[in-house]
C-alpha cells in the first residue's frame, strides 16, 4: 500500500522526496507526489513530513 499526500496540506518543502530511498516522490506544480507503483511503503516520507500532509492509502 503506497502513502497518499494531501495536496491541500502540502507546503512543497521536499522533505518527504530528501527522506525516500528509492526516489518515488517528485514535485508536480508546487506540490510534492508519490508515485505508488515505486513506492515501496517504507514510512519514511510519512515521518519526515513538518505538516503531517501524508498517510497511508
Amino acid at each position: 500500500m503506497a502513502h497518499k499526500i494531501d495536496s491541500e496540506k502540502c507546503v512543497g518543502c521536499g522533505a518527504c522526496a530528501a527522506s525516500c530511498p528509492v526516489e518515488a516522490i517528485k514535485e508536480v506544480d508546487g506540490k510534492m507526489a508519490i508515485d505508488a507503483a515505486t513506492c515501496v511503503d517504507c514510512g519514511g516520507c510519512a515521518a519526515s513530513c513538518p505538516v503531517e500532509a501524508i498517510s497511508a492509502s
